[in-house]
């Protein structure tokens, strides 16, 4: 049901793009972005290495972002070279103004540019409403939302300034906001985090909207429920996994391969025409399941 971790609470956790729990169909990327430079924050883990994997694979340059963890972020980029790309780590809380315009500066200086950036950095911090602080709902808000606004803003600065290379993209770049289900999905107990992902859904379509006549595409991803370090509770045991899959009317838990493959396709130009669009990779979750028999 959650996106990515930007700072895992379950840092032994690594479920690897070939984990054999995976329940995904094993399919090959062929070389969608062969020549493009990708940013992905929060791509030690999760969700985030495993679009950092499939960019690579693809044929893309890319930047590890990450807050934790250097030997995490360094395994990453290591899997990525093995695809015939560069990589780079680069460490860097994304909710810094300063922190992230260093980052994007770095990056520039070392790949020449950016054509896609996936903001996928994000966390929780969950508590019953009037017992949550405001450090927790700050700290969500900081790097769920703010970070997706400063890394944008920095990644349409730097489209801007280029423009169009045709025989990189038909699109001056790209933008892909990482949501989830409860971007529409209400989550008592996590107002702070359903919240930042409502606030995506209109950050990335009024972005969208915006800079889409400078030909920047920008969309978003809404993963369901995932298999990664931040929601273990919710599949690790038999137990837990059936009590799931009662809000999976695809009768399958998602993987991080599932929504690389989606950040694939949204980066390359085979998805060309898609613009200010949520694509929702949640296997029917957001299609009220308990409402199959009637409600």
């Amino acid at each position: 049901m959650l996106a990515a971790l930007q700072n895992p609470s379950h840092e032994d956790v690594v479920v690897s793009q070939t984990d054999p729990e995976s329940t995904a169909p094993k399919l090959a990327i062929p070389g969608l972005l062969k020549g493009q430079k990708a940013l992905v924050t929060g791509a030690n883990s999760g969700i985030g290495r495993g679009v950092a994997l499939a960019l690579g694979e693809a044929g893309a340059d890319v930047v590890v972002n990450y807050v934790v963890d250097d030997d995490a972020a360094q395994a990453v980029v290591d899997q990525i070279e093995g695809f015939g790309v560069r990589a780079l780590k680069i460490k860097a809380d994304v909710s810094d103004e300063t922190q992230v315009v260093a980052m994007f500066k770095q990056m520039i200086k070392v790949f020449g540019t950016v054509d896609i950036l996936v903001a996928n950095a994000g966390l929780q911090r969950d508590a019953a409403f009037k017992e949550m602080t405001l450090a927790e709902w700050n700290k969500v808000i900081g790097v769920n939302l703010t970070g997706q606004f400063l890394c944008a803003r920095e990644a349409v600065r730097e489209f801007s300034r280029r423009g169009v290379v045709p025989e990189v993209s038909c699109a001056t770049g790209k933008i892909i906001c990482m949501s989830s289900v409860h971007q529409e999905i209400p989550w008592g107990g996590h107002a702070n985090y359903a919240s930042s992902k409502g606030g995506i859904k209109q950050l990335m379509e009024s972005l969208a909207q915006e800079v889409a006549p400078l030909k920047i595409r920008v969309n978003a991803i809404a993963p369901g429920a995932i298999r990664t370090p931040i929601n273990i509770s919710a599949w690790k045991t038999p137990d837990a996994y059936h009590s799931l899959m009662k809000l999976v009317p695809y009768g399958r838990i998602g993987e991080p391969e599932d929504i690389a493959r989606a950040a694939v396709w949204l980066a390359s130009d085979q998805s060309d025409y898609v613009v200010g669009t949520t694509l929702f990779v949640d296997g029917g979750m957001t299609l009220y399941p308990g409402f199959a028999t009637g409600g």
